[in-house]
Parts: structure tokens; C-alpha cells; sequence
């Protein structure tokens, strides 16, 4: 009588089913077992450790490589067993789809935590951060590309007629996504560039506004009217663009007229007076006062001096507050102020 472990079916022995079953938990077991104690010790160990290199191995292996150690002991478990050619072909297929997926998550994530270290050690701000993300998603479409055009080529197709096929389509589709691709170019000029960032006042023509998203495709701008300007990257990259941000000083000239009729002695004394003024002023520096012109009704004063903020509420109050001294100081020393004035003389005809 046959036993029953020598009895067959689907080309197999009940034996080899049962040895098959039993790999694969043991393998499941191991798996926990790693995962429970070695690597918890691992984890441990690279949590005390200042390098954030192991980190990044570890936080791979635990999320991606085991997985994928798992899934290959088991296709190399039921590879033993007798499978006809299409089963076996379905089978090849699969772990070759597996692995080039766990392959692609390995290097993304390698590649998102690198640079997010890298970018943290060099302190950039969070919504730097959230804008590598954008950045990120492209690369991560191109590898995914490449990675599927290696899977096709293993699995045996020809995949130089298919990519021949792809220059032809890729060229009619980049002439007709031409904006599209001059847009995203124009995102990757701005976040490797930086000529701005998220919360910078820019003036760019005859728009001006604080910089509120960076996306991929279009910039969104809160102009001071409250309205929000969206504009595609490529029109930003292509002209010139004020950022107030990096101001570190604001340069002010103010021209002040007085009136003919004032003292010689009090016109010396304005120059004097203004810088006072200034240098008493917090967050401003004197740069120079003097007579710049006699003008048709007034006797004009220029003077230039430096805002020592970035803040443009804040430059607005230091204005303020030295155009506020210098009135009150002309009032008490009763200097006035010209204003256009015109004098008509009449000529009187008179007949006896």
C-alpha cells in the first residue's frame, strides 16, 4: 500500500507540499525572530550613535531588505517543488517584479534620507524641506522609469525597438509639453539656485507679494492687496526679480525746501540738525546732509541716510519717526517749510 506522503498531486509529493509548508514558517519565524530581538538590538545601538549613516542602513533593512528575504527563500522553497512551464514562468515573473520593486523603494528611500540629512545639517528651513519634496517626485518617476525598463529587458523582451519607440513619442511629447518642461525646469533652477523662498517679499515687474507655495509647475504670490498671483516658474526665472528679504539695509533720500527768507545762520545750522536727528533715531545711520540746490521757490536740503532692518513695516516706523523729529525741530527753531509759490506783478496804466 502506498503511503501517504509518497502520494502525488499537481506533480507532487504530499511530503513535498509538507516540507514546503514547513520552510516557509520557519522562515516567517526567523524573520520574527530578527526582527524582535536583533534588530531591536541593532536599533538600539544606532540610536546612541551620532552618525546618521547607520540609521539610514538600518531603517532599510527593517522596512525593505526583509521583506524581501522573506519573499526570495520562499520562491526559492517553492521552486522545488514541480511546477509545470507556465506556472514556473508566472513564478520567475513575479519575484523579478518583486525584487526590482523592493530594489527601487531601497534606493528612494536611501536618497530621501540622505538629503534630507544633508539639508538639515545645513540648517535649511522647513519650508525647504517641503519644497525638496517636489524635487524628490521627479527623481523618483525617472528611477522608477529606468528600474521598469530593466525589468522588461531581464524578463526577455527587446527593449531597444520599444525605447527607439519612446525617443520618437518622447520628442513629439516634449515639443508639445514644451511650457510644461520649462515650467519644472524652472522649479529645480529655483530650489538649487534659491533666489527665493517661501515667505520672502518679492517685487517681480509691476507685481509684488510674499511668496506663499513653490510647486513643481507655478508660484503662488499673496500680493498686498490680499490677492493671490499665481505664476508659472518659467515666467519667474525669466525676468528680474527683486527679494527684499536679503536686504539688510534700506537707503533713503529725503529732500526738504525751505523758504528763501530763512537766516543764513539757521540754513548752516539744518545740516547739524538732521544729523542729530538721525543718529538719535534707533535703527537708522547718517550718511550725509548738505545744500543740493536753489531751486525757483525753495532752497532744497538732500539727505541720505541707512534703515537698518528687512522688515518693511518696521522701515516704515523708523521713516516715520525721523520725518516726525525733523518737524517738530523745525517748528522750534521756526524754520519753514517752501511750497510752490508764484508772484504776479501788474502794471497800471493811467491816462489823464
Amino acid at each position: 500500500m502506498e503511503s501517504i506522503w509518497q502520494y502525488q498531486f499537481w506533480g507532487n509529493t504530499v511530503l513535498a507540499y509538507t516540507i514546503a509548508i514547513g520552510g516557509i514558517i520557519l522562515t516567517w519565524l526567523i524573520i520574527r525572530l530578527l526582527k524582535g530581538k536583533v534588530l531591536k538590538k541593532i536599533l538600539d545601538y544606532t540610536t546612541k550613535t551620532e552618525s546618521k549613516y547607520d540609521d539610514v542602513i538600518f531603517s532599510s533593512i527593517q522596512r525593505f531588505v526583509l521583506p524581501w528575504v522573506y519573499i526570495f527563500v520562499n520562491y526559492q522553497i517553492l521552486k522545488q517543488l514541480h511546477w509545470n512551464p507556465q506556472w514556473e514562468r508566472v513564478l520567475q515573473v513575479a519575484m523579478a517584479v518583486v525584487t526590482t520593486y523592493y530594489f527601487v523603494r531601497v534606493v528612494n528611500h536611501v536618497l530621501m534620507l540622505l538629503l534630507t540629512g544633508i539639508m538639515r545639517r545645513r540648517n535649511e528651513t522647513e519650508y525647504r524641506m517641503k519644497q525638496m519634496h517636489g524635487a524628490l517626485l521627479v527623481l523618483k518617476v525617472i528611477i522608477w522609469a529606468m528600474a521598469i525598463v530593466f525589468l522588461i529587458d531581464n524578463l526577455g523582451y527587446n527593449v531597444t525597438t520599444m525605447i527607439a519607440g519612446l525617443g520618437v513619442g518622447g520628442i513629439a511629447i516634449a515639443l508639445a509639453a514644451q511650457t510644461i518642461l520649462g515650467d519644472l525646469f524652472g522649479y529645480f533652477v529655483i530650489f538649487f539656485d534659491k533666489p527665493f523662498e517661501i515667505g520672502d517679499y518679492v517685487v517681480w515687474g509691476d507685481k509684488s507679494g510674499i511668496i506663499e507655495y513653490i510647486g513643481i509647475k507655478t508660484t503662488r504670490i499673496r500680493s498686498l492687496g490680499g490677492e493671490q498671483l499665481i505664476v508659472t516658474n518659467s515666467d519667474l526665472t525669466k525676468q528680474a526679480l527683486s527679494n527684499y528679504k536679503s536686504l539688510q539695509q534700506r537707503r533713503e533720500v529725503l529732500t526738504i525746501g525751505v523758504l528763501y527768507e530763512t537766516q543764513i545762520e539757521l540754513l548752516e545750522e539744518i545740516p547739524g540738525m538732521v544729523k542729530e536727528i538721525i543718529e538719535n533715531t534707533a535703527k537708522a545711520k547718517f550718511d550725509r546732509a548738505h545744500i543740493a540746490k536753489l531751486a525757483d521757490s525753495s532752497i532744497n536740503f538732500e539727505i541720505v541716510y541707512y534703515i537698518l532692518t528687512t522688515d518693511y513695516v518696521e522701515y516704515m516706523d523708523v521713516k516715520q519717526a525721523v520725518l516726525f523729529d525733523i518737524l517738530y525741530k523745525f517748528r522750534e527753531k521756526k524754520v519753514d517749510f517752501a511750497y510752490p509759490t508764484q508772484t504776479l506783478y501788474y502794471k497800471t496804466t493811467v491816462t489823464v
